[in-house]
């Protein structure tokens, strides 16, 4: 267990020796304890949130006629622009 004060004084050192072994860093700071424990870091695609995707062949989606559809969306006087 280490007290704060030491930490303080070598918090860089200290950070690579548990990057480095591992083990966690135990710190008692007020009656507390505290643990520094390293992660492995954690891959972007990982944390990506599953979403609904498209249920049959999205060839289908191409040839839809969607005018209806965005004339009712922008009003029947509006005009698209693309």
């Amino acid at each position: 267990m280490l007290s704060s004060t030491k930490l303080r004084e070598n918090v860089y050192a200290l950070l690579d020796e548990v990057l480095k072994t591992g083990n966690p860093l135990e710190i008692e700071r007020k009656g507390h304890t505290f643990l520094i424990i390293p992660q492995a870091p954690v891959s972007k695609l990982d944390r990506l949130i599953p979403r609904p995707t498209i249920k049959g062949d999205p060839e289908d989606l191409a040839h839809l006629d969607w005018s209806d559809a965005t004339r009712q969306f922008l009003g029947r006087k509006a005009r698209l622009t693309i």
